[in-house]
């Protein structure tokens, strides 16, 4: 059985199923190799660099509305609404790494969380931040299917033998 080498170094058979590739980390997830680990400390720090700097942007956001002198309850309801949008997008992002969206509803209701996504970008950061310490963000859930994958491949390729032109013919009966 021949073993082909692909460009991102991961051997796989031919016909086998591919790994998917994750964002920032290509399909090196597959056997941790070609910079994982520096990877994962990049995207760690870098979304906790962004997180830092998006609150420091949302911080300008609330002094000129506090400038603005429009009250209290503004001023409220501004840091509410950014807090509110940020656990939710911390929450969204968490699952998504988890589990897919299972029908078209469901990926319809993300769809429309994108807008609240957007504005909670710093859950959405720090989401990306928590998973990162201990794996890439989303592993576990694509290398569990590329693992139901392969073992269904295997079952496949192994579960043929012979030839299955002669599997159906039996010899004629001479009269």
């Amino acid at each position: 059985m021949s073993e082909a080498k692909r460009p991102d170094g991961t051997e796989e058979d031919q016909g086998g199923p591919r790994p998917e590739p994750l964002r920032f980390f290509g399909t090196t997830w597959v056997r941790h190799d070609g910079g994982y680990a520096a990877r994962r400390a990049g995207v760690a720090l870098g979304s906790l660099a962004a997180a830092a700097a998006g609150a420091f942007v949302l911080r300008f956001a609330y002094q000129g509305v506090a400038l603005s002198e429009a009250g209290g309850l503004v001023n409220a309801m501004l840091i509410a609404a950014f807090a509110i949008c940020s656990a939710i997008g911390f929450r969204r992002t968490w699952e998504g790494f988890r589990r897919r969206p299972e029908t078209p509803r469901d990926e319809a209701v993300e769809r429309s969380m994108r807008s609240i996504k957007s504005i909670g970008f710093v859950g959405v950061l720090l989401a990306y931040f928590v998973r990162s310490l201990a794996e890439a963000p989303g592993e576990k859930l694509v290398r569990a299917e590329y693992e139901a994958d392969r073992a269904a491949y295997e079952r496949r390729r192994t579960s043929r033998t012979g030839n299955p032109a002669k599997a159906g013919k039996k010899p004629r009966k001479r009269r």
